[in-house]
């Protein structure tokens, strides 16, 4: 008896666990599409029967060895990162490419070992950009190391970070990334300078979502019971 309760605990805690990953790897699709990558219906859409069957390991839990991620930039996501044509640069090219998503099997004391690892994976394999997906919080020399592959660019996140896809609250309004082309546009009508805009950190919660970089200018469209829609802008800092 003891032992069927012992065997049915392990099964619940493994679906428990199952299931919040699950709601991360459909929050890392929606976050790859929202950035503009190649996302299909189908990987969107995956249902947790779907998932269990291709992640789990014999006992049931997951086996995060098994997820790894690769998307391409769509067209619009190229356009959105290619700078105008300068004298110096008469033929810029898109600063976007292949991202590479890693969850990190490892459920504590992950630092510089496993960075040093997904970096080179990353490096290796000539991602543009990596993310890395782990259980717990990384050392501060882990965040360091993560930062400092040549022109790549490499990020981080929690499990819990992207339980819940914040970008999809009532509360939090439409971020649109602005392309350069646009970006100048919006300067030259009102006659501003870049640094006049509102900032936003590019640790704002749904600045790491988006993936955004110094320099870009998002747009936020919001609701408004009096004018319907309006929007601001916010330079990214």
């Amino acid at each position: 008896m003891d032992g069927d309760l012992s065997h049915r605990s392990a099964g619940d805690e493994a679906d428990k666990e199952m299931t919040r990953l699950w709601r991360t790897w459909r929050t890392v699709y929606e976050m790859l599409a929202d950035r503009g990558y190649e996302v299909s219906d189908e990987e969107l859409q995956v249902s947790l029967i779907e998932f269990r069957n291709r992640y789990s390991d014999p006992m049931g839990y997951p086996d995060r060895s098994k997820m790894k991620i690769q998307a391409r930039p769509t067209e619009e996501m190229k356009l959105k990162y290619t700078a105008l044509p300068s004298k110096s640069n008469p033929s810029p090219q898109p600063d976007c490419g292949t991202i590479y998503v890693d969850f990190c099997p490892d459920s504590s004391g992950v630092g510089t070992k496993q960075v040093r690892a997904f970096n080179h994976i990353v490096d290796e394999s000539n991602f543009h950009t990596g993310v890395f997906v782990t259980q717990t919080p990384i050392s501060p020399s882990a965040v360091r190391l993560l930062s400092g592959v040549p022109g790549r660019i490499c990020e981080h996140f929690q499990e819990q970070d992207l339980l819940v896809n914040i970008t999809r609250h009532e509360l939090v309004p439409k971020h649109v990334l602005l392309s350069p082309e646009e970006k100048a546009r919006l300067l030259e009508r009102y006659r501003l300078k870049e640094s006049q805009l509102p900032r936003m950190q590019v640790s704002d919660p749904v600045a790491r979502y988006l993936g955004l970089r110094r320099g870009q200018v998002v747009k936020i469209i919001r609701k408004s019971e009096t004018a319907g829609r309006y929007a601001s802008y916010r330079w990214v800092l």
